[in-house]
This record gives structure tokens, sequence and C-alpha cells, in this order.
């Protein structure tokens, strides 16, 4: 496991590498927000962009979303991973945020994950992006850096992985964190073929180190 002072440097590397780091999800509101995270699952985030560029032409309100019949909705985002399920919990989220919430999107993360189809990595993405409140979404590329590098267990699960980084950082960087460790494993520590072989950080990567010595690239 690496030391504070080694997950200092890494975060620091990582800032350096992508200081604009930020929600790379197309959205003007939480509202948005919100439906563009939930389509986002086991989904790219280009993909994603492509169907709500049309869908919030669309759709601007709960409403709006509630007065098409499920099928026309599932036609819409169709192109996008379990459409029907994201789609019956759209329209689900959109009648609990009119019935409970006046139509708006809460700003707390109990209130979020009651919603259909909000988990905690969602909830984590709307309060951090839409309303500034500091917190650390563990998604598939913050998970896997934080595990390559050591910062975490390889057996820790997801929610291990966000108590470890929310006490290893401090809380005003949790969300900047989050998004360069994002791009991070989005653009550089990739799932297939990580660029080992120009990071800054592989003296401190087993895994990469690993990965270089059965290439015959690291010596010892």
């Amino acid at each position: 496991m690496l030391t504070n002072t080694q997950i200092r440097y890494c975060f620091d590397k990582m800032g350096e590498m992508y200081p604009e780091a930020h929600c790379e999800l197309n959205h003007t509101n939480p509202f948005e927000l919100i439906i563009a995270v939930s389509l986002s699952a086991q989904c790219t985030d280009a993909l994603v962009n492509k169907v709500t560029r049309g869908l919030f032409e669309k759709y601007k309100t709960p409403n709006d979303y509630l007065h098409v019949p499920l099928e026309e909705l599932q036609n819409d985002i169709r192109s996008i991973g379990l459409y029907r399920n994201k789609a019956k919990n759209i329209q689900g989220l959109c009648r609990i945020v009119l019935e409970q919430y006046d139509g708006k999107i809460p700003a707390d993360r109990d209130e979020l994950i009651k919603l259909p189809g909000v988990g905690r990595k969602t909830a984590n993405v709307v309060v951090s992006v839409a309303f500034g409140i500091p917190a650390i979404a563990v998604d598939t590329h913050v998970e896997r850096v934080s595990k390559r590098l050591a910062i975490c267990r390889w057996k820790d699960s997801v929610l291990e992985v966000e108590n470890t980084l929310m006490r290893k950082v401090p809380k005003e960087e949790w969300s900047v964190t989050h998004h360069r460790l994002i791009f991070f494993g989005r653009y550089h520590c990739k799932a297939q073929n990580p660029q080992c072989d120009v990071c800054p950080l592989l003296e401190l990567c087993r895994e990469g180190k690993k990965r270089m010595k059965g290439k015959g690239k690291v010596n010892g």
C-alpha cells in the first residue's frame, strides 16, 4: 500500500497531467445532469452525449418525460445499453421529483439515492458537479486506478474504495481528485493497454512494474 506522501505525489502528478479534468457529460442544470448520469451506466460518456443532444431538446422538464408513452422514451434512448430499464427509471424519477420535490432535484445524497435508478455513484456525481458539495464518486476508472496504484486493496468493495479515498484526500479536494482519477483512468491508465511505458507513476505502481517486467522493459 502506498504511503500518504506517495498518494499525495500521485494525485499531484494527475493534476499536472489533467489540470482541466471535469465532468464530460453535457448538461445545463441538475435535472439534465441526473438524467445523463443515469444513462451513463455501462455506457460511454461520448455515446450518452450523442443521445442527450436530441433528448434534452425534446424533454425540458420532468413533466415532459411523463407526457409520452414509455415506449417512445425507450425509442429515444434505444442506442444506449439497458435502455428499457433506464427509460422506466427516468419516468419513475421524474414522477417522484414532481410529487415530492416540487420538480427540483434535491441537493442531498440520501434523498437522491431514493430516486429510481440513482445509486451512490450517481448521487455523488450530482451533489458534487451540480451543487458543489465535496464528494468522491467511484466509477470503474476510479476503482481501477486506486487499486492498481495500491491506494486501496484489490479486495476492497466500491464503498471501501470511496471511504479510503475520503480518508486519504482532504475534503476540499474530493471533487477535483475524483475527476482527475477518472481522466487518468480513461485516457492513460486504461483497462486494456494502459500506458505504463510513459507513466510518471510507474516507479510507485506495483501493477505497472509487473506489466513492464512481463514485456522485458523493467529490470530486477
